[in-house]
């Protein structure tokens, strides 16, 4: 009994906290907060304010009766059905907008894999040996200044069919500046780090491992970052001659189709998957580097 009574007054006893402990709880929240809106107020605040008055602006220049373009709400109402349908299929290439993104990306995807192997091991050798570097430069300086475009045609020729052509184009495109940062960041290896290699005697793998990769790879994900970008502009360009699902091919469709806001539609689809594709390759390099690659 003694014991049921003794349960029963400490469960009837209030909780308290302590003191102390209130007063880190409430200060820990309150930097929490702080944090946040600093958050908002840096990074998230600037550009809304900047995507408003630029939105403001093409409303109003554009909602004239003699105006060539549609206005923001204009292109809005008239591609409604694209906007919140992205994903419907009718069969053959009238699918939606994120299958069309879709498509792209998995060319992208392909072409710039390939790009990173290739242009990771070039640049390691032409940074390694500068017998390589003599031989191999010259080349990559010339070949890195044609267009991506003008390489459709030969890949066209070459693989008689137009998705290893598109994933060619964006290969050739991103790799020189991936092969250029490799190569650069290589060469930069300081001094006393290959010394050190020599007097523990590491082996071939591990001096890569332990040495180049840490030391270049600010450099190597510079490269990546350019290469990614300049991947997602070569596939919209390439795919506006190759046809098939992709949003580049959308795009001159929707043009043959004289449809203007489907065209600002997709621009904008273009340069929101172009920015976090960016970002991806930055957030993955910050991480691999400990916040020493450009941001």
């Amino acid at each position: 009994m003694n014991s049921r009574a003794s349960i029963d007054n400490a469960s009837a006893m209030p909780l308290t906290v302590n003191k102390t402990d209130a007063g880190a709880i409430k200060k820990s929240l309150s930097k929490a907060a702080g944090k946040w809106k600093d958050f908002l107020l840096s990074r998230f605040l600037p550009p809304l304010i900047v995507m408003t008055i630029l939105v403001a602006i093409w409303e109003i220049t554009c909602s004239g009766p003699d105006a060539s373009l549609p206005s923001a709400s204009a292109m809005v109402e008239q591609s409604w059905e694209l906007i919140v349908h992205p994903f419907y299929d009718n069969g053959g290439n009238d699918v939606g907008m994120a299958w069309q993104i879709l498509a792209s990306l998995e060319r992208v995807a392909y072409g710039y894999l390939l790009a990173v192997i290739a242009g990771v091991s070039l640049g390691v050798l032409v940074g390694q040996s500068t017998w390589a570097m003599r031989g191999l430069d010259p080349v990559f300086q010339v070949l890195r200044t044609v267009p991506p475009l003008a390489w459709l045609p030969l890949s066209l020729a070459g693989f008689q069919d137009s998705h290893p052509s598109a994933i060619f184009v964006i290969f050739i495109t991103a790799i020189w500046p991936i092969i250029i940062n490799t190569s650069v960041g290589v060469r930069n290896i300081p001094e006393d780090y290959r010394n050190v290699a020599r007097v523990i005697r590491l082996n071939g793998f591990e001096y890569f491992r332990q040495v180049m990769l840490p030391s270049a790879a600010p450099y190597i994900f510079s490269g990546l970052r350019i290469g990614v970008g300049l991947s997602w502009l070569a596939i919209v360009a390439a795919e506006m001659l190759i046809g098939g699902v992709g949003i580049g091919f959308f795009i001159w469709d929707a043009w043959n189709s004289s449809l203007i806001s489907d065209i600002i539609l997709a621009l904008i689809y273009v340069g929101i998957v172009g920015f976090v594709l960016d970002r991806m390759v930055a957030f993955i390099g910050n991480r691999v580097t400990r916040g020493t690659s450009a941001s």
